[in-house]
């Protein structure tokens, strides 16, 4: 008898990236601005460019170690205690991935056995949810709210916590509010924790991008290097996202578990883009400082028109992303950035892709330069005025 399906049932039930459909939508119009994407509008600088084509020009075209090139992970190693104030042995605590989300995949393989619960803070990135449950794992959303700029306490975090909780995914600063945790809201994270006995998958890959004061990890705070995950990467901070290139560091059983998966499912990272990295750390700093410069004026800017134009929208610590309320507007999230897109070829993201609790707000990307900022500015304008 014929089967109805070969599918996997849990794959047929994933829905696709809601980013990915309006970024489709706005590939297929002339004159659009896209605020969807979330990708840095710089180039990567030319000696991180340099360098991968000089190693393809030497020959180093072979696979590296399974973990990444030595040299590779002692530049991390030492990059995340000078800037970060936390440790890691560049033999056995770092893997290099492809991508940051191929590093966020492997890590909940690696912990999550059948019917593990794993907390996901909403608004959260698209991927979060759909990678615990191709784990074989169960998702637990917390919501958190614009009149608490989107911070998660200790007390939402305890009320989601059973025992079958094993783990919570952190993302700070966050995608897609740009909201980012300090000291004091790490601590109670850490408290919480401790006490239950669980992990923390710290998504750190906009740690570069903050603006108003100092970024903190997760794993410098006491206690806590032991039961995180720390999770980052070249794609936002250094302008690499098609390069493909990510990095894990955790303690050796976690590190060490996740290379396993990643022996098989990958066996490495791209050699060239390994080389290309190892330039970024050393070299590129600097340019990563000015990118930063830049996207705060653009912050600064966007968060003041979009307040001016009734879209009520806190100040993001963060990333690049604001996510303002449209609730004013009496439409959906979804009818807004739809009617937006085709009135007025500005292309946003509805909040509700984010999560249940992002619907009334959109996200938008301000990685654009500051004469698309204006233009999308002047033509969210113009359809509010006709609403």
């Amino acid at each position: 008898m014929k089967k109805t399906s070969y599918l996997s049932k849990t794959v047929e039930e994933l829905k696709p990236s809601g980013i990915r459909r309006f970024f489709d939508l706005a590939a297929g119009m002339e004159g659009v601005i896209s605020l969807g994407v979330g990708e840095p509008d710089f180039v990567t600088s030319w000696s991180v460019r340099e360098a991968a084509i000089l190693s393809l020009e030497q020959g180093y075209t072979s696979y590296t170690a399974n973990a990444g090139l030595l040299e590779l992970r002692e530049e991390i190693s030492a990059y995340m205690g000078q800037s970060f104030g936390v440790s890691y042995s560049p033999k056995n605590e770092i893997i290099v991935t492809v991508g940051a989300s191929q590093a966020l995949d492997i890590a909940l393989r690696a912990i999550v056995d059948p019917g593990d619960e794993v907390i996901v803070i909403e608004p959260s990135f698209v991927s979060y949810a759909p990678l615990v449950v191709l784990a074989g794992g169960k998702a637990v959303t917390v919501n958190t709210k614009k009149e608490n700029d989107f911070k998660v306490s200790k007390e939402e975090l305890e009320q989601a916590i059973t025992a079958r909780t094993k783990a919570i995914i952190l993302c700070s600063p966050n995608n897609p509010t740009g909201t980012m945790l300090g000291r004091e809201d790490l601590i109670g994270i850490a408290e919480v924790a401790k006490k239950y006995d669980l992990l923390i998958l710290s998504d750190e890959i906009y740690a570069e991008l903050s603006y108003d004061e100092q970024f903190v990890s997760l794993a410098a705070i006491d206690g806590m290097r032991e039961r995180t995950i720390l999770i980052s990467g070249f794609s936002k901070g250094f302008a690499m996202t098609g390069w493909r290139l990510g990095f894990v560091c955790a303690p050796e059983e976690i590190t060490q578990a996740m290379l396993k998966i990643h022996q098989y499912a990958m066996m490495c990272a791209p050699t060239m883009a390994q080389f290309a990295a190892v330039e970024a750390l050393r070299n590129g700093r600097d340019d990563v400082e000015e990118m930063r410069k830049s996207y705060r004026r653009r912050r600064n800017y966007f968060v003041h028109s979009l307040n001016e134009l009734g879209l009520e929208c806190h100040t993001p610590g963060g990333a690049f992303y604001v996510f303002p309320s449209i609730k004013s507007t009496g439409l959906t999230s979804l009818q807004f950035a739809e009617r937006l897109l085709l009135e007025e070829k500005v292309a946003v993201v509805p909040g509700d892709v984010f999560g249940e609790s992002g619907e009334g707000h959109i996200r938008c990307s301000y990685a654009s330069s500051m004469e698309q900022l204006q233009e999308s500015i002047k033509r969210i304008k113009s359809f509010l005025e006709r609403l």
